[in-house]
This record gives C-alpha cells, structure tokens and sequence, in this order.
C-alpha cells in the first residue's frame, strides 16, 4: 500500500543536529584561503566570517516564522508558493533540483574526496582539458577522486532511502563527531602550537587595512558558501514533531552553534598562522598546498596533524552530504504532491514512507555535476542560484504579513522589519558583485534556472489537457 503522507520522526535535537549538520561541511576546513587572498588581512577575514554568519542568522530569523506558520516539506517552495503563486515556486524548486540541492552534493561529494586524498593517495588521472569561457580558464578533470565522490554519494542516498528517524540518528552521530573533531583542531591551534602568536592578527606591511567592497564582498560569497545550509531544515518541515516549536528552535539554535564554532576556529587559524600561510593554503590559486585546517592542526602536530585534518574533514563532509540528501528530495516532492512536477516524484515508499524516486533523481543529477565541474565552481554556482531566492523568500515575511494577517504564527522574526529588510538589501548587493566577480560561475546559474521556464509551462500544459477526475 502506498503511502501518501510523510512521518514526523525528527525530534528537536535532530532537527538542531539537521541545522548544523547541513551548515558545517567543506567550507570551514578550505574557503580561508580564498578570503585571505581576496582580503590581504586577518581582521578582514574574520570581518566576513561575522558578516557573512549575521547575514545567514538574518535569513534564519526570517525564515523561522515562515517555518513555523507553513510546517510543510518543501520549506521555500511552500513559502514562495504561498507569498506569490506557483511560478516563482516552481523556479525555485527547478534551482534547488539543478543547481542548488543537487550542487550541494556534489560540492560536498567533491570535498569527501579531496579530504579522503590526505589519508589515501587519490592521485590518478584518465582525462584532463583546460578551455576557456567568459575569458576565464576553466580546467576539467576525470580520475580516482571524481571516482570516489560518485561512490559516497550514492551510498548515502542509499541510507536516506531508509526511515526518515533513521536518517536523523545518523544525521546526530555525524554533526557530534563533527564538532568534537573541528574542536579538537581548534584547542590544539590556541593551546599547544609553538609558532601561535597574537601577532599574526596584526595588518602586514605591504596590506591595506580596506581593500574595497568589492573584495570584502567576494570574501563574504566564499564564506556563505560554508554557511550556506541554513535553509534546509526547512524543506524537511513535514517531518519535525510539533513542529511550530521546534522548526523556529532548531533553527535558532542551530546557527547561534555554528557561528560560535565558525568564529572561533577562524580566530585559531589566524593565531596559530601568518595570514600568508593562509593565503597559500589549498585553493585554486594554490590547488596541490594543504588547506588552511591541514596547516593549523600541523603547527601543533607536525607528524599526524595532517592526517587529524583529514579524517575532521571527512566526518563534517559526511555529515553534510547526508543532512543535504535528506532535505534536498523533500523540494521535487513537495512540487510533485502540488502538481507542479512529475506525479512519480510524489510517490512514497510503502515501508519507509521516504520519497525513494526524489532521492534517486537527485543522486543521479549530482553525479553529472561531479563529472561536469570543479569544487569551488560548483559553490559559487551554489551560493549564486541560491541567493537569488532566499531573498525573495525573505521577503516572502513581509508579503505574507498582508496576504495572511491572521494566519496562527507561533514565531515571529526577531528585530522585525529591519532583520529581513537588511538581509534582503545585502543580498541584492552580493548578487551585483558575484556578476562581477564571478562571471562564469553566475550565467551558468542563471541560465540553467531559465530553463525551469518551458518546463513549467509543459507541466502546465500536461495539467490542462489531463482529464477531470470523475
């Protein structure tokens, strides 16, 4: 028998562990080099982990009464939807499934395997091409660790095939190993590293103290990318228990854990390194130099630092991948139960009452992704897409305040109407500066939510012609 409704098997702390699980993946471990680089400084890189992390606890506020007044799956397709009807909401879906979900898993599959690398030798390359676009040089590849990637994506699809409460116990032991080993490396760099010294926070000589908007707001984009995640619970509201009290509390609780954790593990790296060891770490401009957490945990532990790095790296990588899987396949299924996709999509399985089609779609899509891109196209394609919509989703609180005046809201967002007001005004203006300084990367976002638009329309018209039902 087919199930036509989803379970609510996630408790407040899974739903918490769901939060700070999906946030904390890759980002933390490699996007400090990149700030560095776009920066100069360490005050400046620090500046955007905190403006990057208020601007993400902003859209949390936000969509945390949106959540508790829609507690559906599908989190800003049924938000949007609502504020604005179906076509918005579709597009968004449409990103989330090609880009945003899907590019997720594939960046965090990509990062499993860069971090795995440190502990098992994943060197060996089939095809390599270099060409150009937009006039930047974009270098593809195929071996060993698009290899692995693929692998552990489909394994964890395959858990998340499972009971939803399953998934959310597997989801809890990864966001704990996570945070104990990203801990870890943190003590170690304040506590035990010889060459730590507060002097590696002053300004260097031949840096300016600004070095312009435009780089503080390409610095911002790198760390959003380790922030971004902050949406997803949402989408797996459906299945919370009492979850006009717990979506808003998990989600709160969830970022104030992570922008601790963020703040002060970056606080370590630039006390324990000269920001030049930062600007050299792992990066594309420095694409075979450990990253910035494999050098932070060696100046405390020459020998094995590097391998205490990989396996932090690969238990936070995991844990995201999976929190990413569980909430990502809610979006198409919640399209699909409105109408507004492929009816299969809809469909639940009868022993785990998950949507097992929505799972496997997204899987397979990812794995194109994985063969099509590098790690840091993929999150600023990611981070790109997605900020295009968690503004109008965002603003989706203002519209549905007239549209639903008397609607039940257990939450309202806190400091109401300057939060959502400020996180949709900085949006806007890192959506202008990532055209710029993210060419590439921007146009393929934007392209590929344009090709939402005559699928929609198809579906439309599927749904027009489909015969009543007598």
């Amino acid at each position: 028998m087919k199930r036509s409704e989803l379970v609510r098997g996630l408790s407040l702390s899974a739903t918490t562990s769901l939060v700070v699980g999906t946030i904390i993946g890759t980002g933390v471990f490699l996007k400090s080099a990149r700030m560095a680089q776009a920066v100069g400084t360490p005050t400046l890189v620090l500046l955007a982990w905190v403006a990057a992390g208020f601007l993400s606890l902003a859209g949390a506020l936000s969509y945390a009464e949106l959540g508790a007044m829609l507690p559906a799956a599908g989190g800003e397709y049924v938000y949007l939807r609502a504020a604005y009807g179906d076509l918005p909401a579709f597009l968004f879906g449409w990103m989330r499934l090609v880009v945003g979900s899907t590019g997720s898993l594939a960046s965090f599959a990509a990062g499993f395997a860069i971090f795995l690398g440190a502990l098992v030798p994943l060197k060996t390359v089939w095809a390599q091409h270099s060409f150009e676009i937009l006039g930047r040089k974009i270098d593809w590849s195929f071996g060993e660790q698009q290899i692995v990637a693929i692998v552990v994506l489909v394994l964890l699809s395959a858990i998340n095939c499972l009971r939803v409460a399953f998934g959310g116990r597997v989801q809890s032991f990864f966001t704990l190993a996570k945070v104990l080993a990203i801990v870890t490396i943190m003590a170690g760099a304040f506590f035990f590293a010889p060459s730590a010294s507060w002097d590696h926070l002053r300004t260097p000589a031949d840096a300016a103290a600004w070095s312009g908007f435009s780089a503080f707001g390409a610095a911002m984009l790198a760390a959003l990318w380790a922030y971004d995640g902050w949406n997803n619970m949402p989408m797996a509201a459906g299945e919370v228990k009492d979850p006009g009290r717990n979506v808003p509390r998990g989600l709160i609780m969830g970022m104030l854990i992570v922008l601790a954790v963020y703040l002060s593990v970056n606080l370590a790296y630039c006390y324990s390194l000269p920001i030049a060891d930062i600007a050299s770490s792992s990066s594309p401009l420095h694409p075979g130099a450990l990253p910035v957490a494999a050098k932070a945990a060696q100046s405390f532990l020459p020998r094995y630092g590097s391998g205490l790095m990989a396996v932090a790296a690969v238990l936070s990588t995991v844990g995201a991948l999976n929190g990413s899987i569980l909430t990502g396949a809610r979006i198409p299924f919640a399209m699909a139960r409105d109408g507004l996709f492929f009816s299969r999509f809809a469909d639940l399985s009868a022993n785990t009452a998950v949507p097992v089609a929505a799972i496997i779609f997204q899987c397979m899509w990812a794995i194109v992704l994985i063969l099509s891109a590098t790690f840091d196209q993929l999150t600023d394609c990611v981070v790109f897409a997605g900020m295009i919509f968690y503004a109008s989703t965002t603003a989706a609180v203002f519209v549905l305040r007239r549209k639903m005046p008397n609607a039940p809201r257990p939450y309202k967002t806190l400091g109401y109407p300057f939060v959502p007001l400020v996180f949709i005004l900085v949006a806007l203006w890192l959506l202008e500066n990532t055209l710029y300084t993210a060419r590439v990367e921007s146009v393929a976002g934007l392209i590929l939510i344009a090709l939402g638009l005559p699928v929609f329309y198809w579906q439309k018209k599927i749904r027009r012609n489909a015969p009543s039902p007598s």
